[in-house]
């Protein structure tokens, strides 16, 4: 089969050459990709990943092969799958608790971005808890997790709080998704929030945690400042009502049974309820070009690769 093999001396690390077909396990379904979404994490691994290596988290694609032991979906259903690797192929082997049903007629290219994106969002609000009424911070808004954060929290009904390093460029998209307030560093807020999804971490972590309210919790998804976090003493006091606030750790890999987030992700990105926020989209042979983009964080959304 055709794929995307790491080449560490070929541009951008990446060249479509042939690799073996992978063979699915007894609770795997055989996927043939239709599109892939790239995620800034695993781009960012591009360069120790061992030569030869076929990458890739996200696909959208059609099922060629149904699991052996009857779990997921039939042969020739449109799905949206997840997976630590094997993405950037023309098949993918997945497990079943990892396939989303897509709606007949639905865009690849927008389903593909779903699974980490979407998911990690989704699922970052679901630990935070009831989201109607309350305030809701989202850092680092304009990256692809980001988005679909501030849209699922402000269909939850949330009063949603976007932040952003370069509000000027990024406050009307950020509006049109849902974010009623947009600001340039969680350091700045005047008022608590009820709960935080943070795809930075660092001194803005820090900075969320401090502005949570009694009963709060932030949910760290993502490290994108590459910074550690230093609490300066008496930050995990529960005195003048800050008691019983709360940082969670999240890994998205971890969590198992995601099918049906991913069917109703993959629904509402279908209906229009939810925005992919596309920046980049062309043939996986432009792959080095959209590489290069994500590492100079010169995107701000998804970068959409079609299997041609």
């Amino acid at each position: 089969m055709r794929a995307l093999i790491i080449d560490h001396s070929a541009p951008g690390g990446l060249r479509l050459g042939e690799a073996p077909e992978p063979v699915p396990t007894p609770g795997q379904a055989l996927i043939r990709v239709t599109a892939t979404s790239l995620n800034h994490g695993e781009v960012a691994g591009l360069g120790t990943a061992p030569q030869g290596a076929v990458l890739g988290w996200d696909a959208a694609g059609t099922i060629e092969r149904a699991a052996q032991d009857g779990s997921g979906p039939a042969a020739g259903t449109q799905v949206v799958t997840l997976g630590l690797d094997g993405a950037w192929a023309e098949l993918r082997a997945v497990d079943t608790d990892w396939i989303g049903v897509v709606p007949q007629n639905a865009d690849p290219g927008a389903i593909s971005t779903v699974p980490v994106a979407g998911a990690s969002a989704l699922r970052a609000l679901h630990r935070i808890g009831p989201t109607l009424g309350r305030r809701i911070l989202i850092t680092g808004a304009t990256g692809g997790a980001g988005r679909y954060a501030v849209q699922l929290a402000r269909l939850g009904g949330a009063h949603v709080v976007a932040s952003t390093g370069d509000p000027a460029a990024h406050a009307q998209s950020l509006r049109t998704l849902g974010a009623h307030e947009v600001i340039p560093d969680p350091a700045v807020l005047t008022e608590p929030v009820d709960g935080v999804v943070d795809f930075v971490g660092g001194r803005q972590l820090v900075a969320a945690y401090d502005r949570l309210a009694a009963g709060g919790t932030l949910v760290s998804v993502g490290h994108a400042a590459g910074d550690g976090e230093a609490f300066p003493f008496g930050a995990f006091g529960g005195d003048q009502g800050r008691q019983d606030r709360s940082i969670t750790t999240f890994f998205l890999a971890a969590h198992r049974d995601l099918g049906p987030d991913l069917t109703w992700l993959a629904g509402a990105v279908a209906a229009g309820r939810l925005n992919p926020q596309i920046s980049w989209r062309g043939s996986w042979s432009g792959a080095a070009e959209a590489v290069g983009l994500l590492l100079g964080r010169r995107l701000h959304g998804k970068a959409v690769l079609e299997i041609d």
